[in-house]
């Protein structure tokens, strides 16, 4: 009679180290070095990541010394979301007010993954799980800049010894994907004002088509961008001197002084006649064209332009029309000598690099 046997399967058996130093072990299987330090109530076990005793030792001492700046205090135990609040306001004063609101929705957006959690219990799982969760949902740029709040709470932490590593260290940026610019052709641009200007008084339209092609001839003419041309106005406007003063919205020194072009001198001379406006007027009655724009390029069957798209509109143009870049670039308020209008612009529409083809002569 064959007798039963049961067969049992064997568990992995746990990995062993031996210990060679104070606070130093090696794995007895793969020969990897292992540190076991202790900080008040903490336990600390730490791969060295190598086989090398020298090197070892020398990322032992180096361990040693970032423990022994760990802080000792309550603030360990403090919930991220606090630890975030106290690294905004020690940063506050160097940014912008649009500056501040954005990392503060960035702190709101990540609480729900390491809001009530202690600093010092995040490790690099919990990021893991915003990364998968939260991080593979939204764009590139909201996710560069949820990273870098981030990194930055964390370092905040680190510096004041309440974390010994970044646990987000490992994660990296979304790849942006450049998107091709779409600037309209000046026979577009010609019917989209056009229509816009038609449109007014409409249903819908609150008798702002008027104001919208203004703004949008505005943008075009000029090449600032949205925010900077709604807040001109005409005491920056020097129409003697065919000069416009504008205020740069991207940083203090993208403030500048543009010669006025033809168009923009006689859009400028136009709305004065119509307006007789104060120094201190507005040039422009609205603050953007969006419904009009987006309405009008719906019912001609042009793409949806943007704003932005008449900036580039403007620095295509005058490239077209011999402009050299550096000079188009100091008109944009660029800082870079042209070397982002030379990325950019770089490409210019084919039917010009045709014309200029017909230009060279090898006789």
């Amino acid at each position: 009679m064959a007798s039963d046997h049961v067969q049992c399967e064997s568990k992995p058996r746990p990995p062993v180290f031996d210990r060679v130093g104070e606070n130093l072990y090696r794995h007895r299987s793969s020969g990897t070095y292992y540190a076991l330090l202790k900080r008040a109530d903490k336990q600390f076990r730490r791969s060295l990541k190598t086989q090398d005793r020298k090197l070892a030792l020398r990322r032992l001492a180096d361990l040693r010394g970032k423990i022994g700046a760990l802080s000792t205090s309550e603030d360990g135990r403090l919930p991220w979301k606090t630890i975030a609040a106290k690294w905004l306001d020690t940063v506050r004063h160097t940014m912008k007010p649009s500056s501040i609101q954005r990392r503060q929705s960035c702190i709101d957006n990540m609480v729900q993954y390491f809001g009530e959690t202690p600093i010092r219990n995040l490790k690099p799982a919990d990021c893991d799980a915003w990364l998968q969760g939260r991080g593979a949902t939204i764009s590139a740029s909201s996710f560069a800049h949820e990273l870098g709040t981030l990194n930055s709470v964390f370092g905040f932490a680190i510096k004041r010894g309440l974390l010994l590593f970044n646990p987000a260290s490992h994660i990296e940026r979304k790849k942006f994907e450049k998107n091709e610019i779409q600037v309209p052709s000046r026979e577009q641009f010609k019917k989209l004002i056009m229509a816009m200007r038609d449109a007014d008084g409409t249903f819908g339209t609150q008798g702002k088509g008027s104001d919208a092609a203004d703004f949008v001839e505005l943008l075009a003419y000029s090449g600032c961008r949205q925010a900077e041309a709604s807040s001109l106005r005409w005491s920056d406007a020097n129409l003697k001197e065919g000069v416009l003063m504008v205020n740069g919205t991207k940083s203090q020194s993208s403030e500048r002084q543009i010669p006025m072009t033809g168009a923009l001198s006689e859009l400028l001379v136009r709305l004065r006649a119509d307006r007789n406006p104060k120094g201190n007027d507005f040039i422009s009655q609205i603050k953007d064209a969006k419904k009009s724009l987006s309405t009008t390029c719906r019912k001609l069957g042009l793409p949806h332009f943007t704003h932005h798209d008449f900036r580039h509109f403007f620095a295509t143009t005058c490239i077209e029309s011999g402009v050299d870049i550096p000079t188009v670039s100091r008109w944009l308020g660029h800082k870079d000598g042209g070397a982002l209008a030379m990325r950019v612009y770089g490409h210019l529409r084919a039917q010009h690099s045709f014309g200029m083809a017909k230009k060279v002569s090898f006789d």
